[in-house]
């Protein structure tokens, strides 16, 4: 097997015990997250390690994600990484020497990841604002209110900012006003998971996973749906049990390939056109995948780490060392799975073998968001705002 690096609490626990998801602890509407798990995580081990994870800097980012832990994800575009805290505070940090280049205080407080790209930054608010920045000096470019809370990440292609909002509403904005071009609405069931599915936005389509367990391909030029599947179907009495949703980024292949994970659902490859379905495979999750040459890397809703070939469905390898220990979405460094965990460490994971080969410590608050990766770099932002930049070797 060879892979190409080139490729990119609130319930009880009788309802545990009833075969409900661990996520839904911490992340039914509503409810936010105290920072320790309700449930039993694996105990680390030792292990062979046969990858280093070396520090080069360290930057604390204002007063770190907030009690709720706010999906306030990090983001580099060439040599500048970006990161915010939830009161409102922007960094810019040179990626190589962690210098600060600028920081600003916005009059309000953030709650989303962050959007690098094309020289702004862009990133959504608690209250519906929706914000533009420069890359250049933190300057405000514009402004634009939407329907509700932004916890995904905005999303661009070369003319719109698609947003998706807490209530399931998904706005396209212009991308150098902010003025509105379209809006897509939805109906959301009762009860949803905290957060919602980040848009994959390409030229011609957005996709958009929603917590109702369907996927939706609005066309770009009126927001207007041309095709809708039902990825997830609600099952069981309650409504905990009933939870499906999409809520991971869609991942799309250069040849049209589309994977779309979901909770209490499964992972499906479709035909991006017309929604034909290629494979799926019966794995509850509530990340976004990543997939490397021909491997698609899963993180389950308990944790387990799941590799399955992109063009069957066939699962290569399953690795369950770090059951239960809330790992963040995958991301990929020099040949190597990373993830971080809620006591803080980064994990490393052999992506042809599936096995542990790496470990180190950022900090005691744990880590919630996905770490941000450029080659072998690794820049990972603790619950507490502490954002470290690794090195893996060899």
């Amino acid at each position: 097997m060879t892979i190409s690096t080139s490729n990119t609490q609130c319930i009880s626990k009788q309802l545990l015990r009833a075969g409900i998801g661990a996520l839904a602890l911490a992340l039914l509407a509503g409810c936010a997250s105290k920072g320790e798990p309700a449930y039993n995580p694996k105990e680390l081990r030792s292990f062979d390690e046969t990858a280093t994870l070396e520090t080069q800097w360290r930057r604390t980012v204002g007063d770190g994600l907030g009690h709720a832990h706010y999906p306030i994800a990090p983001d580099r575009e060439d040599d500048t990484v970006f990161a915010a805290d939830a009161n409102g505070t922007v960094m810019a940090m040179n990626a190589d020497s962690g210098e600060p280049e600028w920081k600003i205080d916005l009059d309000t407080s953030i709650s989303s990841a962050l959007t690098a790209i094309a020289g702004q930054l862009y990133l959504g608010t608690r209250n519906g604002n929706v914000i533009a920045l420069d890359q250049r000096d933190g300057s405000e470019l514009w402004r634009s209110r939407v329907s509700s809370e932004v916890l995904a990440a905005p999303q661009a292609n070369q003319q719109l900012l698609v947003v998706q909002s807490v209530d399931g509403t998904v706005t396209a904005l212009d991308r150098n006003t902010g003025d509105e071009r379209w809006v897509y609405t939805s109906s959301q069931p009762s009860l949803t998971l905290r957060g919602t599915g980040t848009p994959m936005v390409i030229d011609p389509v957005s996709f958009v996973g929603l917590a109702s367990g369907r996927l939706a391909t609005l066309d770009n030029r009126s927001g207007q749906p041309l095709w809708e599947m039902q990825i997830a179907t609600p099952r069981g009495r309650s409504e905990v049990e009933r939870l499906v949703d999409l809520s991971g980024q869609p991942i799309i292949t250069p040849d049209g390939r589309l994977f779309v994970t979901s909770y209490n659902g499964r992972v499906v490859s479709l035909e991006a056109t017309q929604g034909t379905v290629l494979w799926e495979a019966d794995i509850s999750s509530r990340h976004t995948p990543i997939i490397v040459g021909d491997f698609l890397f899963v993180v389950t809703d308990d944790s387990q780490v799941v590799a399955l070939d992109a063009n069957s469905g066939r699962e290569v390898w399953r690795n369950d060392d770090l059951q239960d220990r809330w790992l963040t979405a995958p991301a990929f460094a020099g040949g190597r799975l990373v993830f971080g965990d809620f006591e803080g460490y980064v994990h490393l994971i052999d992506a042809r073998e599936g096995t542990l080969v790496g470990r180190t410590r950022v900090h005691k608050s744990g880590i919630s968001v996905r770490p941000v990766t450029e080659g072998s770099t690794i820049h990972v932002q603790a619950n507490n705002g502490r954002l470290e930049t690794l090195e893996v070797t060899p």
